[in-house]
């Protein structure tokens, strides 16, 4: 059996509240990770967007809440197979700060059925995250035994806008 092989890229939001992490719940349109996981908000980039700008544009459709800021973490390669389509996904993470809001889904019949922030003492059982989700776990873990001042938003981290001229 011939299976059909996909390559995406895809940015990533790692935005914490407090001791919660923001998440959002894969629906049954979810083309590459199993639907009733809990997923990083954020997807694919579209030819020609900039990795900043897809994780805005993702933010706004899988939550609600938008984007003020974004620190690249880190990038990971993950395969999958889902639908009879075998999937490459590389996985770009932004430490993201976001303006104000609760988290809602604005997106129709999009790959996201809930959005909410998640106790982090709630997600150490990793069968209910995605592996993105899960990296972004550990990552976490590991980020407490670190320095994390490089996480602290300043204004001039990213812009959110293309480059001119």
């Amino acid at each position: 059996m011939n299976t059909q092989v996909r390559t995406r890229i895809s940015a990533y939001a790692i935005a914490m509240e407090d001791d919660r992490l923001l998440l959002a719940r894969l629906s049954d349109a979810s083309p590459v990770f199993t639907p009733g996981l809990w997923h990083l908000p954020g997807g694919g980039i579209d030819p020609g967007e900039q990795p900043v700008e897809a994780l805005a544009r993702e933010l706004l459709e899988e939550t609600g809440l938008e984007l003020a800021g974004a620190r690249l973490l880190d990038a990971r390669t993950y395969s999958a197979q889902r639908n009879g389509i075998r999937w490459s996904l590389t996985a770009v993470f932004y430490a993201a700060f976001l303006k104000g809001g609760a988290p809602t889904v604005t997106e129709v019949d999009g790959s996201t059925e809930a959005a909410a922030w998640v106790p982090l003492a709630d997600l150490r059982d990793t069968a209910v995250l995605s592996p993105p989700a899960a990296d972004a776990m550990h990552m976490l873990d590991c980020s407490k035994a670190a320095d994390l001042s490089y996480l602290t938003y300043s204004p001039r981290l990213t812009p959110l806008r293309r480059p001119t001229g």
